[in-house]
């Protein structure tokens, strides 16, 4: 993830403050996220809207749907993971930038929707009950997918679910030179009321220098 000082989510709130454009810094970040190096990254449905090709409008396919595991693409090299629990993103394209697309989807979403991705190109994981399930779909997608390494790169609340069900190895923050202050606005991980406060405790790991001003700090993430 990257953030200001004050750990907010937005870019575009707070890039203004580094004397940068948001490209400027997002390249910072992009350089990072090529070092580290990983299989596949992951996104919630918010962060999927600005690649998706539209929002709440139905496929018109037709016919029945492979479940629970559909892949579409079984020599790709990187996914996109979304997690959409209802359905809700439409894909025309089976990449974002290159890499192949995978939707995490609920049990109740209907055949119509899958038959859409699957024209698409689109590969996906069905949850066997209600919502998605984390866990398992991590599991499908290191038996089946062969991802190794999987990057989680927003929003707030799904880091916020895989930090809370232990599924988080390890933070890694750039942290630049601004200050948001933005008030009502999704700081990089939300826990809801209960809050994460004692769901993981962190080890540092390293600490470097990122350009522009920023830090790239690294914790391991250990449950208590």
């Amino acid at each position: 993830m990257m953030s200001p000082l004050d750990g907010r989510l937005i870019v575009n709130d707070w890039a203004e403050a580094t004397g940068h454009s948001v490209d400027e810094l997002v390249k910072i970040y992009d350089g990072l996220h090529e070092k580290i190096g990983a299989d596949a990254w992951l996104s919630g449905r918010a962060t999927g809207e600005e690649f998706a090709d539209a929002v709440d409008r139905p496929y018109q396919a037709t016919g029945t749907a492979a479940r629970p595991i559909s892949i579409a693409n079984p020599d790709a090299g990187e996914f996109a993971v979304i997690v959409d629990k209802d359905g809700r993103l439409r894909w025309d394209k089976s990449d974002i930038e290159g890499a192949h697309l995978v939707v995490l989807t609920g049990s109740d979403v209907d055949d119509a929707y899958l038959a859409g991705l699957t024209q698409a190109g689109v590969s996906y994981i069905v949850s066997e009950k209600d919502g998605v399930d984390l866990k398992n779909s991590l599991d499908v997608l290191g038996t089946e997918f062969g991802v190794k390494r999987l990057m989680l790169e927003g929003g707030a609340r799904t880091n916020g679910h895989f930090l809370n069900a232990g599924l988080v190895d390890e933070v890694s923050l750039v942290i630049f030179p601004a200050i948001g202050g933005k008030s009502n606005t999704p700081a990089i991980f939300e826990g809801g009321e209960d809050g994460l406060a004692g769901g993981a405790r962190l080890t540092f790991i390293s600490a470097e220098a990122a350009g522009l001003g920023s830090v790239h700090l690294r914790y391991r993430v250990e449950r208590p």
